[in-house]
């Protein structure tokens, strides 16, 4: 595969690294989606919704919301040949959108606030479940794990350092030789071992009741509550195809921007979201069939992984080291994204003020470990800091991200590209069409242009509604 070459900008700014192939470019992208989102968040609420019936609605918002997004990222990027701090004003010279140039920096770092704590605790686990602390373990045992180690704020701190110093010491080495190089071993690797995983959890004696309840599509489940509850399901459903890819605050239009013109945006934004969808997919041919072999309820929410499933793990045979291997694949998947973001940071701060990688890592590395602090403290010293509706201080930089700044930011980029006060529609679709492969459909404008905005607008208000209920006493 031809390799693609560092440019040199008028000015004297700083060389422009891309990616060394094609693949590079593919696998750290969906490094990037792939993370928390797909292999913790996905299967715990495929579980609350009934299986199978959310899986394809997902799938459906998957394509009409998230693939139009991320080709929009992708064309911002690669156009400008710059990260956000740059990007739209280049684009667009009036500089209508020259705040934006802080948003996706912002939501990085909030992103980042406390990703790299969950991070840590996915490093934790290896050691953890591979020493046979959870062999024959309940519920009552593994949850009393975990509780332990997050009140333990040393404990927090030396794993959430652990998962920092890992990112910034793969992103110093710089693109090609470090986050491109690694990440594609590490991608390999997470493969290999969720394979690994999803042939020993489907031949599990009772497998098939979990494979059945994962795959087969049961639209009954979701309205057993009533409307109401397919309501929410549909909800979940939008909020997870939209956040699974981790749009909207410019994690991938710095990717786009270390590309050349050889292949169009559409084919690679597709094959980065099969990947990250696969990813999402196998996670769950690993938990639900364990968990119905071993009669263990796959609705257990956001303590399905940390929880239940080392109970799983404890009643495996040789389950230590099936558990210590599930917890390197989750591990992976987190650092996978926690290195995409760390790069997207410190090309911004590169492009921003001109200054080298290292400077840049020095910066960014001592920012992130002193911003992490408030969430590792938030499990202990300050668990009494919360918010009615939102929860400790994890859950309020969660809140901030995921229910703000990346639909807001989608939104964003949507009317950049779709709107001609922005950079408009024939100038995306010129930059999105350019090279070989699939092209943009150019049919999908209205949906694309209305649709979508209407759609995020619609998660933003949904995602407020129940908290606004709460905060008002209704």
């Amino acid at each position: 595969m031809a390799e693609t070459k560092s440019v040199k900008p008028a000015g004297g700014e700083q060389k422009r690294e891309h990616f060394a192939s094609r693949l590079g470019f593919i696998l750290i992208a969906a490094g990037c989606a792939i993370g928390l989102g797909n292999v913790w968040r996905f299967p715990y609420i495929t579980g609350e919704y009934g299986g199978g019936a959310f899986v394809l609605l997902y799938l459906i918002f998957l394509v009409i919301l998230g693939l139009p997004v991320m080709v929009m990222e992708f064309a911002v990027g690669r156009a400008s040949q710059k990260s956000c701090a740059q990007a739209f004003d280049i684009l667009e010279p009036k500089r209508r959108f020259h705040w934006f140039s802080w948003w996706g920096y912002i939501g990085c770092m909030i992103l980042m606030m406390f990703y790299t704590t969950v991070a840590g605790w996915m490093l934790a686990y290896v050691p953890k479940m591979a020493s046979g602390m959870f062999d024959g373990g309940t519920a009552e045992v593994t949850g009393a794990a975990f509780n332990a180690m997050l009140a333990n704020p040393s404990e927090l701190m030396g794993w959430m350092l652990g998962a920092v110093f890992i990112g910034f010491l793969i992103c110093s080495l710089g693109l090609q030789k470090g986050v491109e190089r690694i990440t594609k071993w590490m991608m390999a690797i997470l493969f290999v071992a969720m394979i690994a995983l999803c042939i020993r959890s489907v031949t599990l004696p009772g497998a098939a009741e979990g494979l059945a309840f994962y795959l087969i599509p049961d639209f009954s489940r979701m309205f057993a509550g009533g409307w109401t509850t397919f309501g929410e399901a549909v909800y979940a459903a939008m909020g997870q195809a939209f956040f699974s890819l981790s749009l909207g605050i410019a994690a991938m239009e710095i990717f786009g921007s270390r590309i050349g013109r050889e292949r169009s945006l559409t084919g690679e934004a597709v094959n980065v979201t099969l990947l990250n969808t696969l990813v999402a997919i196998l996670a769950g041919l690993i938990i639900f069939p364990a968990c119905f072999a071993y009669n263990v309820t796959p609705d257990s929410g956001p303590s399905l992984v940390f929880v239940t499933l080392p109970v799983v793990f404890g009643q495996m045979p040789l389950g230590n080291i099936w558990g210590a291997l599930f917890f390197v694949f989750m591990s992976f998947a987190a650092l996978s994204t926690v290195i995409a973001v760390f790069e997207n940071l410190i090309s911004f701060t590169m492009d921003k003020w001109d200054v080298d990688r290292k400077r840049a890592v020095a910066i960014n590395a001592v920012l992130v470990v002193v911003l992490s602090l408030p969430c590792v403290f938030g499990f202990n010293v300050l668990a009494g800091v919360t918010i009615p509706g939102i929860g400790d201080i994890q859950s309020i930089e969660d809140f901030i991200v995921s229910n703000n700044m990346l639909p807001l930011g989608a939104l964003i980029f949507v009317l950049f590209c779709t709107q001609r006060f922005g950079w408009g529609w024939k100038n995306f679709l010129a930059e999105a069409d350019a090279g070989e492969g699939m092209k943009f459909p150019a049919w999908s404008r209205l949906w694309v242009k209305w649709g979508i905005p209407v759609l995020i607008v619609i998660i933003f208000i949904m995602g407020y509604a129940p908290k606004v209920a709460l905060w008002l006493g209704l």
